[in-house]
């Protein structure tokens, strides 16, 4: 199995070539992920109330993290343009979805990014914005973003892979807990993760490495107490389980990681988990406006069993479509679950 994954090696950047290997099951005897949800009685996977509409506003950040699925970095050029955004905003103007979930890259650096967030403030979505905190630091024009946010109230989920300077910059780059821990302070400054101000400020930890992520309940009260060292309070916290998806799938077949990473998703396999997945009340919009089950999907490219572009949005197909599975979905079952909004059992 690994040397037929190393041969593969010079496909994984493309979906086609992740679509392989996470289809190259046989040898390593992992049955598909469409029969563990068919035995028990989940296949197909039906949406059960589109709640959650996360748009990816583009690819492009300021930093280039070890286990980014978006393969997101500054020298990527995939930006929604303010068409595309608007024909969201249409989308969803009279529907039920209630949530708009704004992701990247570093959704900041969209030129359109604040009108966007304004036009969707004045719909009355609660608007949740995925910022990597360096951003903040990243630029001058950056550096009003704790206020922008506070007045539009938005939830501010920010990434901090551990509450130590030497894992956090392992994973996400040189210099980046120092910036993180800045970026917060500001976000404290004007509210954010305080008592009764409103302002909610989350945090996001996901594992270093081939392993899944702790008790989440254990890593907020960790968080909170590590960092309240530092002065800086924050809401609740998101352990994501690293999905076998871009970088992190390069990552796990150049360390010949795979098969046992695999191995461990699917013994971790949780039907309840299975109930709650993200993709059941969430549709993924991608910064071109094709539609998408889940972010991750979006990266392998398979496209919503439904219109698939923004621009013939249809709420009511899309409630009724089936889900598309592949292998990576092993991932957001396996223990409490896994999702943008963290364990989900």
């Amino acid at each position: 199995m690994l040397k037929s994954l190393k041969r593969q090696n010079h496909k994984l950047s493309s979906p086609e070539g992740q679509i392989e290997v996470l289809d190259d099951i046989e040898s390593i005897n992992i049955s598909s992920f469409e029969d563990k949800m068919e035995g028990i009685g989940l296949y197909p996977l039906k949406p059960t109330n589109i709640e959650i509409f996360q748009v990816n506003v583009g690819k492009m950040c300021n930093q280039v993290c070890a286990h980014c699925h978006v393969d997101a970095g500054p020298d990527r050029k995939e930006i929604m343009t303010r068409e595309t955004m608007q024909a969201c905003i249409d989308a969803i103007r009279d529907t039920n979805i209630q949530t708009v979930d704004l992701t990247g890259g570093a959704p900041e650096m969209n030129p359109n990014f604040r009108w966007f967030v304004e036009e969707l403030s004045e719909l009355g979505k609660h608007i949740i914005v995925r910022c990597n905190l360096t951003i903040i630091l990243a630029n001058p024009k950056y550096n009003d973003l704790p206020e922008f946010f506070r007045k539009h109230n938005v939830n501010v989920v920010s990434s901090l892979p551990y509450f130590t300077a030497k894992r956090t910059d392992a994973q996400r780059g040189d210099g980046v807990f120092d910036k993180s821990i800045k970026a917060l302070k500001m976000l404290n400054e004007v509210g954010y993760g305080k008592e009764g101000s409103g302002l909610k400020l989350d945090l996001v930890y996901n594992p270093a490495g081939a392993f899944l992520p702790g008790d989440q309940h254990t890593l907020t009260s960790q968080f909170k107490r590590k960092l309240l060292e530092y002065d800086i309070v924050f809401n609740d916290l998101f352990a994501i389980t690293n999905l076998p998806v871009s970088r992190f799938l390069e990552y796990l077949v150049k360390t010949e990681k795979y098969e046992d990473y695999m191995n461990e998703l699917v013994n971790a396999f949780n039907p309840m988990a299975a109930e709650g997945v993200m993709c059941r009340n969430t549709l993924s919009v991608s910064w071109d406006g094709y539609l998408y089950d889940c972010d991750f999907n979006q990266m392998l490219e398979l496209k919503v069993n439904a219109p698939s572009h923004i621009s013939e949005f249809d709420i009511e197909a899309l409630q009724k479509r089936d889900i598309i599975l592949n292998q990576h979905c092993y991932g957001c079952t396996a223990g409490a679950g896994s999702s943008c909004g963290g364990a989900t059992t």
